[in-house]
C-alpha cells in the first residue's frame, strides 16, 4: 500500500534552519589576579561601553553597536568583558594593606557560620562573638603601638642614660638632660602621638575607602516584588526579621537588596574601633601616671586621676554596647546614620585622650621611670579575653552545625572559630614581632628580660612566652605535613593506570603519566586545607593558653623561668626564645618587606592583589579597618549592567560567563537580579570556587541550599571544571529536570601525546584557558539554545494565523 499524501494543510519536516530570537551577549568576568580587556576579548582594538577606570565594561570596536546588527552574530553572541582588577591590585599603596591581614582574616569568620534553621538568637550571638574578637585585635594593635611609643622609648630607654646616650635623638627626654620633657608623663604625654596617630591613620583609610569602593548604591530602579520573601533571620542573617508567609518563595541572603550596601554597620563600627584605639591610649597615659599619684603624695590631687580613668571606662562601655547592639541590616539598602551618640563617640575618646595628656604633663618632679610600665596584666588579660572568645564562638558553631548539618561544611562547623583564632595569633605574631625588634635594637648588645647587659627591662614577658611558642607550632605542623606529602604520592601512584585508560589507544609515556598524575594528586590537597587550619588552630590555643601560664606563673621570659630546671630543659627553652623571637621579628620583616617590594613591583603588587581578590569578597561586617570589599562595586555592578541589557534588548539572550572568582561574582549578581530578569540569562562558570572552596567555608550563603536554590532561579547554569584544577571544581547540584549542572572532569591536557591534529605537546591547563577547551563552546551553544529555542519558519506562521501552539521569544 503506497503511503498516505498528507493534507496540504499539515505542517511539513522542520528541514529549515531554525531561527533564533533575538540578539544574544555574553558577559564575560575574569578571576583572580585580573585580566586586561585586550586579553579577555582577544582583539587589541577595545572600547569602553559603561563604567570607570576602576572597574568598567568593554567591547571590541566592531562590536560596539552589536544590537543593531543582530545578523552578524547568528553563530557566535556578542562578546562584553567585565574587568574588576582596579578594585584590588592597582596602585602600589594597596600592597600596605598587607599589614590589615589580621582584621581581613577576622572578618572572614563572621561569614563561615554553619547554615541554621530557626536559631535567630544563636546566629545574632555568633555575629556578636565575632565583632568582640575583631575589637579586640584592634585594642591589640593599639596597644602594642603603646608598647613600643610610650614604654619602650619614652619610658625604658629614655629613661635609661646608657640607652638614650646611643640614641641622640632621644636626647631631649633623657632624665640626664634635665629639660621641660624629661619628667616622665610629659614623656608618655609626646610619645601618645604615635599611637593616637596610628588610630587616626585606620580611620581615615576606612573612611577614604569606602567613598573610594563601596559607596556605590546598587541601581535604584529594580524591583525585587512586593510578594518576595527575604528569609528568616536563623536561615539568612543575623538581623532580618522572621517572614511569617512560609509558602512564600525565599530569595537567599546574597540576594538581599541591601545585602551589598551595608553604610551603616561599617560605620558604626568605624566609630567604635576609632573610640577604643583612642580610649586604650588614653588608658596608657593616664593609668601610669594615675598610679604614681596614688602611690605618692604630690602636686596633683588623686582624684583627677580617678575622673579621667572613669571616664574613660564608661565610654569604653559605650564602645562595648555599640558593638554588641547591632549587625547587618540587609532587607533594604542601609542608607541611615546613626544618632549623635555614635556619631560623636570617636570626638569623645578624642577629648579623654587630651584630657589624659593634660593630666600627664602635671608636673611631677620626684616622678623617676624605672623597670617597664606595668602593662602585662593588661597583656594577659586581653590575650586571655581573645581565647574564651573564640571558644565561646566555637560552643556557639558547634551548636548551629547540630542543628543543620550539613557534611560538606569544614571542620564539622568549627571553620568560623577557627579562622578567628588565625587572626588573633596573626595579630600577636604582628604585635610581637614589633615589640621584640624594637627592644633588641633599642637594646644594642643586650637581650631584653635576660638580665645580662640589658639596659631596659624589654617589652612584656607574655609576648616572649608567645613568640618561644612560635617553634614549637612549627614542629607540631611537621606531622600533618608529612601526612599529606605522602598522601599526595601514593594518590599519584594509583592514579597512573586510570590516566593511561583515559588516553587509550595512545601508547603510554610513563614521564607524561606521572606528570598528569602528580598535578591532579596535589589539585586535590586543596580539600585538606580545612583541616590544616584546624590543626593550626587547636595548636595556637592551646600553645597560647599555655604562654599565659607560663608567664603569669613565673614573670619571666621562658629562658630565665628554665634556669634550676636542668641542662636539657634549659638549653630548649632557651633555643626555643631565641628561635621563636627571631621568627617572630622575620614574620614582621616579612609583611613590611612584601608591602614595601610590591609598591615598587608591578608583578608582586599583582601577587598580592591575588590574597585580596579572595579575602576581601566579603563586605566589612565585623571589622570596618579591614581591607575594603571589591564585591559591593562589582556585584551591583554586574545585576545593573544586566537588567539594563535586557530591558533595553526586548528578545535578547544573556550568558555571563565567570572564571575562578569571577564566578562567585557572577552567582552574587544572578541572585541580585529582579525576577523578571532572570528567565532571560544563562550562567556559566569555570574554575570555580562556589562549592569547593566557597561552599564549604561559607555554607550559610553558599551552602547546598543557596546553590541549589541558585539553580532553581536561573533559567540554565553549566559548571566546567578540571581535575588538575586545585580552585575550581563541581558545584554538586543533582535536581530535575537537569539531572546535573556540572560538566567534568574535563580532558587536561587535551591530548597525551602528539596526534595529527596536535603535533605538538599540549600543556596541562589546570586553572587556566579554559575557553581554549572546545566544551567552553560547546556549553556556551546549549546555554544560548535553552535561553531561546528555537522556532521553525513555518510553525512560526501557524502561530501568526491562530493555531495554537507556542513560541518562546
Amino acid at each position: 500500500m503506497a503511503p498516505a499524501t498528507p493534507p496540504p494543510s499539515a505542517s511539513p519536516p522542520a528541514t529549515e534552519p531554525p531561527q533564533h530570537t533575538g540578539t544574544a551577549l555574553e558577559l564575560l568576568v575574569h578571576g583572580v589576579g585580573g585580566a586586561t580587556p585586550q586579553e579577555m576579548l582577544g582583539d587589541p582594538r577595545t572600547v569602553r561601553v559603561t563604567g570607570d577606570t576602576t572597574a568598567a565594561v568593554y567591547r571590541r570596536t566592531e562590536d560596539a553597536h552589536g544590537e543593531k546588527h543582530p545578523e552578524r552574530y547568528r553563530d557566535e553572541p556578542v562578546a562584553e568583558a567585565y574587568c574588576w582588577s582596579g578594585l584590588t591590585s592597582g596602585n602600589g599603596s594597596r600592597a600596605l594593606w598587607l599589614l590589615l591581614l589580621p582584621f581581613m582574616v577576622v572578618n572572614l569568620a563572621h561569614w563561615m557560620r554553619p547554615t541554621a534553621t530557626g536559631r535567630t538568637r544563636a546566629v545574632r550571638l555568633y555575629g556578636v562573638l565575632v565583632r568582640l574578637v575583631a575589637l579586640s585585635l584592634t585594642v591589640l594593635l593599639t596597644a602594642a603601638a603603646c608598647e613600643v611609643a610610650l614604654d619602650l622609648l619614652a619610658w625604658q630607654c629614655a629613661g635609661a642614660d646608657a640607652c638614650a646616650a646611643r640614641r641622640s635623638w632621644l636626647g631631649f627626654l633623657s632624665e640626664g638632660q634635665g629639660g621641660w620633657w624629661s619628667q616622665p608623663g610629659r614623656r608618655l604625654a609626646l610619645a601618645a602621638v604615635v599611637p593616637a596617630a596610628l588610630v587616626g591613620l585606620l580611620w581615615y583609610l576606612s573612611n577614604r575607602t569606602w567613598s573610594a569602593y563601596e559607596s556605590q548604591r546598587p541601581l535604584e530602579g529594580e524591583d525585587f516584588g512586593a510578594d518576595e520573601s527575604f528569609g528568616a533571620a536563623a536561615d539568612h542573617g543575623p538581623d532580618a526579621d522572621d517572614d511569617p508567609r512560609p509558602s512564600v518563595p525565599v530569595r537567599p541572603a546574597l540576594g538581599r537588596p541591601g545585602f551589598w550596601y551595608g553604610r551603616r554597620l561599617v560605620a558604626r563600627l568605624r566609630a567604635a574601633h576609632t573610640a577604643a584605639g583612642f580610649l586604650t591610649v588614653a588608658a596608657a597615659v593616664a593609668g601610669a601616671a594615675a598610679r604614681h599619684d596614688r602611690g605618692a603624695e604630690g602636686p596633683v590631687p588623686r582624684f583627677i586621676g580617678a575622673a579621667v580613668e572613669g571616664g574613660i571606662v564608661l565610654c569604653a562601655l559605650v564602645v562595648v554596647w555599640v558593638v554588641c547592639r547591632r549587625g547587618r541590616s540587609e532587607r533594604t539598602r542601609d542608607t541611615r546614620l546613626d544618632g549623635a551618640l555614635i556619631s560623636y563617640l570617636p570626638g569623645s575618646a578624642l577629648v579623654l585622650l587630651g584630657l589624659a595628656v593634660l593630666y600627664a604633663s602635671w608636673s611631677r618632679p620626684d616622678w623617676q621611670s624605672s623597670g617597664a610600665l606595668p602593662v602585662e596584666t593588661a597583656f594577659r588579660f586581653l590575650t586571655l579575653g581573645q581565647g574564651v572568645l573564640v571558644v565561646a564562638l566555637a560552643v556557639v558553631a558547634r551548636g548551629l552545625y547540630r542543628r543543620t548539618p550539613e557534611p560538606r561544611t569544614v571542620l564539622y562547623g568549627l571553620g568560623g572559630p577557627a579562622v578567628a583564632m588565625l587572626a588573633c595569633a596573626l595579630g600577636g605574631v604582628m604585635t610581637g614581632g614589633v615589640a621584640q625588634r624594637v627592644a633588641d635594637w633599642l637594646d644594642g648588645p643586650g637581650t631584653p628580660g635576660m638580665g645580662r647587659s640589658s639596659d631596659i627591662a624589654g617589652p612584656p614577658v607574655l609576648l616572649s612566652w608567645q613568640a618561644s611558642v612560635i617553634p614549637v607550632l612549627l614542629l607540631l605542623l611537621l606531622v600533618p605535613v608529612l601526612v599529606l606529602v605522602v598522601r599526595t604520592a601514593r594518590t599519584a601512584r594509583r592514579l597512573g593506570p586510570v590516566i593511561e585508560a583515559e588516553y587509550a589507544p595512545e601508547p603510554s609515556d610513563e614521564g607524561r603519566t606521572r606528570r598528569i598524575a602528580r598535578i591532579r594528586a596535589a589539585a586535590a590537597l586543596t580539600d585538606s586545607a580545612p583541616w590544616i587550619v584546624g590543626v593550626v588552630s587547636t595548636a595556637t590555643l592551646l600553645l597560647g593558653a599555655g604562654a599565659i601560664a607560663g608567664s603569669w606563673y613565673s614573670g619571666q621570659v621562658p629562658g630565665r623561668a628554665a634556669d634550676g630546671s636542668g641542662p636539657l630543659l634549659e638549653s630548649f627553652a632557651d633555643a626555643a626564645q631565641s628561635t621563636g623571637s627571631w621568627l617572630i621579628g622575620f614574620g614582621f620583616i616579612l609583611f613590611v618587606a612584601g608591602g614595601r617590594r610590591a609598591y615598587k613591583d608591578a608583578s608582586a603588587r599583582r601577587t598580592i592583589g591575588i590574597l585580596w581578590d579572595v579575602g576581601t569578597f566579603w563586605p566589612r561586617a565585623a571589622h570596618p579597618f579591614a581591607p575594603p570589599c571589591y564585591a559591593e562595586r562589582a556585584v551591583p555592578d554586574l545585576a545593573s549592567r544586566m537588567s539594563a541589557w535586557t530591558s533595553t534588548t526586548p528578545r535578547g539572550r544573556l550568558v555571563i560567563s565567570g572564571h575562578s572568582q569571577g564566578s562567585v561574582l557572577a552567582a552574587s549578581a544572578v541572585w541580585q537580579l529582579p525576577d523578571a530578569t532572570r528567565p532571560r540569562v544563562a550562567l556559566l562558570t569555570y574554575g570555580s570556587p562556589l562549592e569547593r572552596l566557597y561552599g564549604r567555608w561559607f555554607p550559610a550563603y553558599f551552602g547546598p541550599g543557596p546553590l541549589l536554590g541558585l539553580h532553581r532561579s536561573v533559567h540554565c547554569w553549566r559548571n566546567l571544571w578540571r581535575a588538575t584544577d586545585p580552585i575550581g571544581g563541581p558545584v554538586r547540584i543533582c535536581a530535575d529536570p537537569d539531572p546535573s549542572v556540572d560538566r567534568g572532569p574535563l580532558k587536561d591536557p587535551l591530548a597525551y601525546g602528539r596526534t595529527t591534529e596536535l603535533p605538538l605537546p599540549e600543556p596541562i591547563l589546570g586553572h587556566s584557558d579554559y575557553q581554549a577547551d572546545p566544551a567552553f563552546a560547546d556549553a556556551r551553544a546549549d546555554l544560548l539554545a535553552e535561553l531561546a529555542p528555537h522556532v521553525p519558519r513555518q510553525a512560526e506562521a501557524r502561530t501568526q494565523k491562530g493555531t495554537s501552539g507556542r513560541s518562546s521569544g
